[in-house]
C-alpha cells in the first residue's frame, strides 16, 4: 500500500511537515514522487519510519537516528528486539517510581513506615537503569562486569545521606565546570577543582579510585556523544575541556 504524505502522517500521528522536515535531512526519503510532485511512501518507507519514532521514543537525536537506520548494515529486526529490551526498561523504572509514590503516600496516610532508605530506593535503581540502557555496553566493554555490577550495588547500598550527597556534588561539578571553561585553561585552579569535584563524585559509586580509569573515562567524554552531551549542555566546549582537566589532573597526583 502506499501512502501520501498526508495519509502517512495521519497513520504515524505525526505532521506533514515532520515528514517534510525528514525528506530534507534524509532520514526518511519518499520512495517516489507522483507526476504531480507530490511524495509518495512505500511499505519499506512506512517500516522504516516506525524504527525513527521507536527511536525518538528512547531519546535519540536526528542525526544519530539517520546514521543508524542509513546504515546499509542495519538489521531492522535487531532493532526490534533492542527497543523492547529498552521498554521494558523504561517501563520497570516506571514501576518502580509508582511503587515509590504509592509507599510514601501510604506512610503519610499513617497506613504504614517507610524507610529513609525505601525513599530514595526507586530513585537510585532508576538512576542505575538509566546508565545500564544508556551506556552499559561501553563501560562493562571497557572496564568487566565486575567493576560496573559493584558500583551499581555501591550505588544501591547509599544511605540517604550519602544519595544527597552524591547529587548534590553532580549538580557542584555542573556548576564549577561552567566557570572553569571560560577560563580557557583546563591547569587553572578552578579547572583543577572542578577535576577534584568530579573525583569526589565518582568515589561516591566507584569501588576504588584510580588515575588510569579516571582519564579512561574522561576520553569518553570526548569520543562518545552521549557522555559529551551531558556537560556540553552547560558549555559546548565543556566535555572536551573537563577531558583536558582531568588528564592534568590525573598527571599531577603521578
Amino acid at each position: 500500500m502506499e501512502y501520501t504524505v498526508q495519509k502517512l502522517g495521519n497513520l504515524a500521528g505525526i505532521s506533514t511537515r515532520t515528514l517534510r522536515y525528514y525528506d530534507e535531512i534524509d532520514l526518511l526519503k519518499p520512495a517516489r514522487k507522483s507526476s504531480s510532485g507530490y511524495r509518495i511512501y512505500g511499505q519499506q518507507e512506512v517500516d522504516k519510519l516506525q524504527q525513527i519514532l521507536f527511536f525518538r521514543e528512547l531519546g535519540m537525536e536526528l542525526e544519530q537516528i539517520r546514521n543508524i537506520v542509513n546504515d546499509p548494515n542495519f538489521d531492522g529486526s535487531r532493532a526490534l528486539e533492542e527497543h523492547r529490551e529498552k521498554l521494558l526498561a523504561k517501563r520497570m523504572q516506571l514501576d518502580l517510581l509508582i511503587t515509590n509514590v504509592e509507599e510514601t503516600i501510604s506512610t503519610k496516610e499513617g497506613e504504614s513506615i517507610m524507610t529513609d532508605k525505601e525513599k530514595f530506593q526507586g530513585f537510585k535503581q532508576n538512576l542505575v537503569n538509566d546508565n545500564e540502557q544508556q551506556y552499559g555496553s561501553e563501560i562493562r566493554s571497557k572496564y568487566g562486569d565486575d567493576l560496573v555490577d559493584n558500583s551499581n550495588a555501591k550505588m544501591l547500598n547509599m544511605s540517604e545521606q550519602q544519595y544527597l550527597e552524591f547529587t548534590r556534588l553532580e549538580q557542584q561539578v555542573l556548576a564549577s565546570l561552567e566557570d572553569a571553561v571560560k577560563t580557557n585553561d583546563p591547569s587553572s585552579v578552578v579547572a583543577q577543582q572542578t577535576a577534584d569535584l568530579h573525583r569526589q563524585w565518582l568515589d561516591f559509586t566507584w569501588p576504588t579510585y584510580s588515575k588510569e580509569a579516571h582519564r579512561g573515562l574522561a576520553e569518553m567524554y570526548v569520543a562518545d556523544e552521549r557522555f559529551a552531551s551531558y556537560y556540553d549542555k552547560v558549555h559546548p566546549r565543556a566535555g572536551q575541556f573537563l577531558r583536558d582537566a582531568i588528564v592534568s589532573y590525573t598527571s599531577q597526583k603521578e
